[in-house]
């Protein structure tokens, strides 16, 4: 662990389309981080590791054929989404010692981020900004197929997001 910062990440952006509006690393960073602490926090209450693994993450932004494309092949479902998250092969706890994890893969369909933030009014990078947080829970195990499951993780992601000073996604004003 570095510091204050939590463990210490390493982060693969690609950029897999010409997209005008694009985060900054550092942002990216930030977000991913945040989860991966609220994440060590939640098991931690749970009696499990309370400690966020040094690792690694790629995010690739794409756009909307890329999105469409990917979607199509792994979920079997028409179009792009907004975010796409393929889990690394090991989880922390299963590591020996302090090997760092592959935690895998997000993908995010700008143009799909945008559009979603102008239809519900939401601002683009606080859009944005969930949608990592969400993404890099899935690739911690996080699920909401079931709705206890559902209630757990979008609890979750409003406590990392009040963290990082973004309001509750899931109230819609």
């Amino acid at each position: 662990m570095t510091g204050n910062r939590g463990p210490t990440l390493e982060l693969d952006i690609q950029l897999g389309a010409d997209l005008p509006a694009l985060p900054a690393d550092a942002d990216l960073a930030t977000w991913i981080r945040a989860a991966l602490n609220g994440v060590a926090a939640d098991r931690a209450a749970e009696a499990n590791t309370g400690v966020a693994a040094d690792g690694a993450i790629s995010v690739r932004l794409v756009g909307l054929e890329e999105g469409a494309e990917l979607n199509s092949t792994w979920r079997q479902k028409p179009g792009p989404t907004n975010v796409l998250a393929f889990p690394g092969p090991w989880r922390a706890e299963d590591l020996p010692g302090s090997l760092p994890v592959e935690y895998g893969d997000l993908v995010i369909c700008l143009p799909v981020v945008s559009r979603e933030a102008v239809e519900q009014g939401k601002d683009p990078v606080r859009h944005l900004a969930h949608l990592v947080v969400h993404g890099t829970l899935h690739l911690l195990g996080y699920t909401h197929d079931e709705k206890a499951d559902a209630t757990r993780m979008e609890a979750l992601e409003t406590r990392i997001l009040a963290g990082l000073g973004i309001p509750d996604p899931y109230v819609m004003v």
